[in-house]
């Protein structure tokens, strides 16, 4: 029987229990190597063969004293996630299924292009936030990722995709918490696993090329610029509260000019000087010349105060439960053009992974919800959306 305290502690009353070191930042392994009585160096030496060099079987670790070794073969593990099936699309972007346990399956993607090798990570064996547009949220929510099987994704990938294209040096050079999830929901075992990301003695990631996305968790976003300043990327998708409610429920919560206050104050943390705005593109629903407008004029006011914009505008992958469309492009290319008329700098995300269901909002996985999704879909199957009534089938 398992001892009911975290995984951090047990080990010093419960030595039957292996701990599993990917759950652990550089930090929280030299507290966990205190414990076996070995000094600080001995956990970057560990940190390294974990990280750098992909490795999970003590015995290859051949600069640890053997008595470490032996130590570790008792009370620890390196365990990754089981690997359900692996899809490659056309352009070269992969998907992964990992079973998490329980019925529950997530996905990570990696997209790679000339520049950069992006990993698109799960944070969330689903998601509670619910949002019109996004497939995660329509399978509902079982739990928040552990850190361990947050940073598994990044540790499995990127020493696979090393073996598996015959490379030596890293394939991964930008990580998003853009997969299934809101990332700051899961606050406590988020920031553990950026930490483990941004180490030199692992994965020696710039702050800069690691996005945490949210869907506008307000009093977390203040939390991550204290904590761990990466750079930002917030799903927005409306100009205007009425719209953006039905759209994105959490704005009832955490409403527009509260959101966009809160990006101002992380912009002064961020690594970069401007904060990315996502906004999915729907028919009919919020890409009319009127939401441009209305943006400009809502980026105008916080832009006053000091708040520096990007706008993704992020073309609607659709899916069969959602009842939305995917604006035409001529309407994206309209729509764009009234934002950099306006000074907005605005780019169009280029659409990876759709014969994989890799693309973005793509991501469902397998989970088993406990948030009651059908029954709270089935409310909104007729709704109002922008003036434009919505039928769910």
């Amino acid at each position: 029987m398992l001892c009911a305290v975290p995984v951090r502690e047990r080990n010093a009353w419960c030595p039957d229990v292996t701990a599993n070191l990917l759950d652990f930042d550089l930090d929280g392994l030299a507290a966990f190597c205190e414990q076996l009585g070995e000094k600080r160096f001995r956990a970057t030496q560990l940190f390294r063969w974990i990280h750098q060099r992909g490795a999970s079987d003590f015995g290859q670790m051949t600069d640890l004293a053997k008595s470490l070794r032996e130590k570790l073969a008792g009370v620890a593990r390196v365990e990754g996630l089981a690997v359900v099936s692996r899809h490659e699309s056309t352009d070269g972007t992969v998907k992964w299924l990992f079973d998490v346990g329980n019925g529950d399956v997530i996905e990570t993607v990696f997209i790679p292009e000339a520049d950069r090798g992006t990993l698109c990570i799960s944070s969330q064996a689903g998601c509670a936030v619910g949002c019109r547009f996004c497939s995660t949220g329509h399978q509902g929510f079982s739990r928040n990722l552990t850190t361990a099987e947050i940073v598994a994704q990044l540790w499995f990938a990127e020493h696979f995709l090393r073996a598996h294209l015959g490379r030596q040096d890293r394939v991964i050079s930008n990580v998003v918490m853009m997969g299934m999830g809101e990332p700051l929901q899961n606050y406590a075992q988020l920031l553990p696993a950026l930490r483990v990301m941004l180490d030199d003695h692992a994965y020696g990631l710039s702050r800069r090329r690691v996005t945490v996305s949210t869907s506008g968790v307000v009093p977390m976003i203040d939390r991550l610029a204290e904590d761990c300043p990466v750079a930002l990327a917030v799903s927005l998708h409306a100009p205007y509260d009425e719209l953006r409610d039905n759209l994105v429920p959490l704005n009832k919560k955490y409403p527009i000019d509260e959101l966009l206050a809160a990006c101002l104050r992380y912009q002064g943390a961020a690594p970069r000087d401007f904060i990315t705005f996502e906004y999915c593109m729907l028919d009919g629903v919020n890409d009319q010349p009127e939401h441009a407008r209305a943006l400009v004029a809502l980026m105008k006011v916080h832009g006053d105060l000091g708040l520096s914009c990007k706008f993704n505008l992020i073309p609607f992958n659709p899916f069969p439960a959602s009842g939305l469309k995917r604006s035409d492009m001529s309407q994206v290319v309209a729509f764009s053009k009234i934002l950099l008329e306006a000074g907005i700098v605005t780019t169009v995300r280029k659409t990876r992974g759709d014969d994989i269901d890799a693309a973005c909002g793509q991501l469902a996985g397998d989970v088993q919800d406990r948030t009651g999704v059908d029954r709270r879909m089935a409310a909104q199957r007729q709704v109002m959306l922008g003036g434009i009534k919505v039928v769910v089938a």
